[in-house]
């Protein structure tokens, strides 16, 4: 099966100076992409994965996945923040900066006044960790009722959301009908969110990302294609705790 989708992969343009392998992974349901630090791709596709469903999904990505390719290579590693008062941070399209307030008994982070407040942390780490938690926190509430009218729209409804860090992922769609999304993605518009949501609800009745799946998809979000360009654009920017 990995020959096939070589293959089919081949066909693809696909940059010349790339470096790039198929690997099949029993456990995986659908494609996964992994960029590794020196720009190395990638691409674990289950054992019967379809060869032309997989390349479909490649060149779909392929901008997100030059632009991520272009900057590790050139060193630029994922983005950081420095944790000090005025510095940007973004919640759901909107941008917020940073206070640094005194560390007083039951301080938290917040939002208030249009300001990000992180009480002063022991370390820059332990700052990353609090504000992290702080999106993790907001997004188990908001994507829980965001994704009610986004399963009556895709047809399909999850046992659970579950929102942490992915690491590398930002979505995941488990056997058991879980849906698992990455923090970071409260900082996108929520029409983003929204475009990785559906993608794991369409995944509940679609395993593969063929046909079917691409039909399910616009069937949910009819401007599919713009929301993904627009993903592709915003997404290696997302911050995911680097400090």
């Amino acid at each position: 099966m990995s020959l096939s989708v070589q293959s089919a992969l081949a066909s693809l343009p696909l940059p010349g100076e790339w470096t790039w392998k198929v690997v099949v992974r029993p456990r995986r349901r659908t494609l996964g992409i992994e960029i590794r630090e020196d720009g190395g791709v990638l691409f674990a596709v289950p054992p019967d994965a379809d060869p032309q469903a997989v390349a479909a999904a490649v060149r779909s990505r392929l901008p997100r996945i030059a632009h991520e390719v272009d900057r590790r290579r050139r060193g630029g590693g994922e983005p950081r923040k420095e944790l000090v008062s005025g510095a940007s941070f973004a919640y759901l399209g909107r941008r917020h900066r940073l206070r640094v307030v005194p560390a007083e008994p039951g301080a938290r982070v917040r939002l208030h006044q249009g300001w990000l407040e992180l009480p002063r942390p022991d370390s820059p780490r332990v700052g990353a960790l609090l504000i992290a938690d702080w999106y993790t926190a907001r997004g188990a509430d908001w994507m829980t009722a965001r994704m009610r009218p986004l399963a009556e729209r895709a047809g399909a409804a999850p046992r659970d959301v579950v929102v942490r860090d992915l690491k590398e992922r930002w979505g995941a769609c488990d056997p058991d009908g879980t849906i698992t999304v990455h923090w970071a993605l409260m900082q996108l518009p929520p029409a983003l969110v929204d475009l990785v949501l559906v993608h794991e609800l369409t995944h509940l009745a679609v395993p593969a990302h063929g046909p079917a799946f691409r039909r399910g998809m616009r069937l949910a979000l009819g401007d599919l294609e713009e929301l993904e360009h627009r993903f592709a654009q915003a997404e290696p920017d997302l911050w995911r705790g680097a400090v």
